[in-house]
């Protein structure tokens, strides 16, 4: 009897442990299935694709929008010119990295000169889009698709961010970088305020006033300030009228 009772509780234990394993195995499957799920509307915002600009990563530009409108009822854009500065990159998807290697994720450009005032949010299947002289003034070959994934922030939604350069917004339709190399919409673009040149606007892609900021301290120079304006004047993105109609 004691042979068969040790061949009982063997048989008993391989139940056991198979059972266990089979658990183990149905819960791992479980979790796995379980993770790759997403919300219907998340999906649906990953899969949109603008007719009229493909390139453009249509959920990621309005998280940046959604950041614009929050920054701004903080008075985020009327800070010193550094923190506000900041705070654009951050609105725009964008890291503070002044210190990176320019190609690698450097950003200390990034709405700091006349140019490179719009925050061009484009799915990273477009990011490595050569300019190949589609835009005048804009080196033939400017690979932009390394920096772009270096320095974008990954929580606004899938896709990157990037400063490019306004040169050509103020033709129609927009002839600048975002539109024609990335085919692309902007999340928003920064225009500085004739007279004086000491406020700025950021507008849409279609030219709508988004927020304003008037910040202090070391801004760009005065010059630079004047050549952004003089870039848009014309065009869509003028929008000095409408934030003077606005006052």
């Amino acid at each position: 009897s004691h042979p068969s009772g040790t061949r009982m509780r063997s048989v008993l234990l391989r139940r056991a442990l198979i059972a266990s394993t089979s658990n183990r195995l149905a819960s791992l499957l479980l979790a796995a299935s379980a993770s790759s799920i997403r919300p219907a509307s998340i999906m649906a915002t990953e899969t949109v694709v603008d007719p009229e600009y493909p390139g453009t990563a249509v959920a990621r530009m309005n998280a940046c929008r959604r950041r614009v409108e929050e920054i701004s009822a903080k008075g985020g854009f009327s800070l010193d010119w550094e923190d506000t500065r900041r705070n654009l990159l951050f609105a725009a998807g964008l890291k503070d990295m002044p210190d990176a290697i320019p190609g690698q994720g450097y950003t200390g450009h990034a709405f700091n000169d006349w140019n490179h005032c719009d925050a061009t949010t484009m799915r990273l299947d477009v990011a490595d889009s050569n300019n190949e002289g589609r835009v005048p003034g804009i080196a033939f070959n400017n690979p932009l698709g390394n920096g772009i994934r270096v320095a974008s922030l990954p929580e606004l939604g899938p896709g990157g961010s990037w400063s490019t350069c306004i040169n050509g917004c103020n033709l129609t339709p927009p002839r600048d970088v975002a539109h024609v190399q990335f085919q692309s919409r902007v999340a928003f673009k920064l225009v500085w305020l004739p007279p004086n040149f000491e406020s700025f606007a950021l507008t849409d892609d279609a030219g709508g006033v988004l927020a304003t900021g008037s910040p202090s301290g070391r801004l760009p120079p005065p010059r630079e300030r004047e050549r952004n304006y003089l870039a848009v004047k014309g065009g869509i993105y003028d929008c000095a009228g409408k934030v003077r109609a606005q006052a």
